[in-house]
């Protein structure tokens, strides 16, 4: 496979929050990712939030009236984000510790990793991957 010259790396993903101080204090607060950045968008009327996790950035814009994301049955777009873990237990564990349902640990047929499944407080699908 022939690396493209100028793509290296995805740089970030943004979700759109439905309630930004859930968003915020679910992804800092809980799961620990860095706050970069935090701005209200007085023409937008609308809030910015850009954190860090490693050496990816996940933006959270909290715009009020967003539709709601259809999630069953699946629509096109953006499915999921995954988490790399390196044990899938103490992880799980962990999220369980803040309060954090998961879906049943399983094995991912074409890997053969351990995978799980959670949800932000929109009902993003989250995945942690082995």
């Amino acid at each position: 496979m022939t690396e493209h010259p100028f793509l290296n790396k995805i740089h970030h993903v943004a979700i759109i929050a439905s309630d930004y101080a859930a968003s915020r204090h679910f992804y800092v607060d809980l799961l620990g990712f860095a706050v970069v950045r935090e701005n209200f968008r007085p023409q937008r009327g609308d809030h910015k939030l850009d954190l860090r996790l490693g050496d990816c950035e996940l933006e959270i814009f909290g715009i009020p009236g967003a539709p709601a994301r259809p999630n069953y049955p699946e629509a096109c777009g953006l499915r999921h984000l995954a988490f790399w873990v390196e044990g899938i237990e103490p992880a799980v564990a962990w999220l369980h510790s803040l309060g954090i349902e998961t879906e049943p640990v399983r094995v991912d047929e074409f890997t053969g990793k351990r995978m799980t499944f959670f949800k932000d407080p929109d009902g993003l699908p989250l995945e942690l991957h082995e």
